[in-house]
């Protein structure tokens, strides 16, 4: 039975679990300069909505490294949702392909191409959602923190999809959350109701970034301007001012805090 990335909740904690435990295996054999190609004559599409550098290397440099090939396709290259409908594009891409990755606008984009693909769907970041980032993320703290149960993770900033994942990783494992947004600007309301309900260790929505990041262990931003945002980038420097994440905020946060800018 195929497996799709498209949230971060698609995922339980013992999912997460294994990701971070090969992940740990595979970094290890490659800085040990091991060769390692389990995905030899296997082929990831992946497709592109918007432009990307570290995505786009990521999933290429990945692929390459494990012994597979990574097809890179614009929304020039395919008739996804033109000329064709999404569901018979999924099926024809199964056909060639052993993965999709999509980087992408629409959530129910990626969730359609995923119901009618034979192959697995990785969501490589849509408005709603970035599950491979904020894994990405939480691997990175776990490597510097030893751990990211019981932790305090802090989020400054817009309630983006950034923001969303986040909310999605603390239903799933033993951190505590707290964000920090200004009015009109909070992560989405049904991710949110979901994550409060299910977080094991509670997560709690502040205005005052300062409130957010008391004791925080890791404070996280994300920018304050996504893509297709920029005619509202003006507007946002002035509403978000008060969320610099500078030495003052810092000061509240534990001694050793961990600080992640994207």
């Amino acid at each position: 039975m195929k497996k799709d990335l498209l949230s971060v909740y698609d995922l339980d904690r013992e999912d997460i679990r294994i990701i971070f435990q090969n992940a740990v295996k595979l970094k290890k054999m490659q800085q040990d300069g091991e060769i390692y190609t389990p995905l030899k004559g296997k082929t990831l599409g992946m497709i592109f909505d918007k432009s990307s550098t570290r995505t786009r290397i990521s999933f290429e440099v990945g692929m390459y490294q494990l012994g597979g090939l990574a097809l890179f396709l614009s929304s020039r290259d395919t008739q996804l949702g033109r000329g064709e409908s999404i569901p018979d594009t999924a099926r024809i891409m199964s056909r060639y392909l052993n993965a999709i990755m999509i980087r992408t606008y629409s959530q129910e984009l990626v969730e359609e191409v995923a119901r009618h693909a034979t192959i697995p769907v990785i969501n490589g970041l849509t408005d709603r959602e970035h599950p491979c980032q904020i894994l990405s993320d939480l691997f990175t703290v776990m490597e510097k923190k030893g751990d990211y149960k019981g932790l305090k993770i802090a989020y400054i900033g817009d309630g983006n999809n950034i923001a969303n994942s986040w909310i999605d990783a603390a239903a799933r494992l033993p951190f505590k959350l707290a964000f920090a947004c200004p009015e009109g600007y909070e992560p989405d309301q049904s991710i949110l109701k979901r994550g409060m309900r299910e977080a094991e260790k509670g997560i709690t929505v502040y205005r005052d970034p300062v409130d957010a990041v008391h004791g925080a262990d890791v404070v996280y931003t994300d920018v304050w301007t996504s893509m297709g945002q920029e005619a509202e980038q003006e507007a946002r420097k002035s509403i978000f001012r008060d969320y610099q994440i500078n030495k003052t905020l810092l000061a509240h946060a534990r001694k050793d805090v961990m600080v992640i800018l994207m």
